[in-house]
């Protein structure tokens, strides 16, 4: 499998480098990622504004999802925002990929083989929210902390953890889903 992967750094003089070579130190952030030729960028998902166009591209997928694991349409959309504003090519720093950010082993685990290919990505992980809603009774902040941080930490922490990126993820899921629950189109 051929990667090739762009990184960007600003020093404190405000000169921005860039390099291939994967850094060793800290401060840089990966702009750019290829997988088998197949261009792929790293999107942040504060970087674009939401295109209403971009965001319906989906709503055939989401709606399967929603049907097919029980899920409301208004969850999975909250989750696909934040986790990547739309963007099926979307990378994370931490090698999430595709529109709802699956790590490569939950994409296998929910028979994910194409992680870029949005209708899978998307049921992969509708998939993985209802294993984590069945996990935690339904309880939506767990499952929703759960996607982020990991059952094993929701489990540890015997509630949301102590984490401020999953504190702060979980309101912007909440929010975003309950916005999402305000549409004419929602369930």
């Amino acid at each position: 499998m051929a990667h090739a992967d762009f990184y960007q750094k600003t020093d404190s003089d405000g000169v921005v480098h860039y390099t291939n070579v994967p850094p060793r130190e800290a401060g840089w952030r990966r702009l750019f990622h290829s997988e088998n030729g197949r261009p792929t960028t790293r999107i942040d998902p504060g970087e674009r504004k939401l295109d209403p166009e971009r965001v319906q591209a989906f709503d055939a997928y989401i709606r399967e999802a929603a049907q097919l694991y029980s899920l409301p349409e208004a969850l999975i959309r909250a989750v696909m925002l934040v986790e990547s504003n739309f963007f099926p090519d979307a990378i994370s720093d931490a090698g999430a990929m595709g529109l709802m950010q699956l790590m490569r082993g939950t994409a296998e685990s929910m028979g994910v083989l194409n992680p870029f290919d949005p209708r899978q990505n998307v049921l992969g992980g509708a998939r993985y929210l209802r294993v984590l809603a069945n996990r935690f009774n339904g309880d939506m902040v767990l499952t929703i902390a759960a996607y982020n941080a990991g059952e094993g930490a929701v489990e540890r922490y015997r509630g949301v953890p102590p984490f401020l990126e999953t504190r702060n993820y979980v309101r912007r899921v909440l929010h975003h889903y309950y916005r999402f629950r305000e549409l004419p189109s929602a369930q």
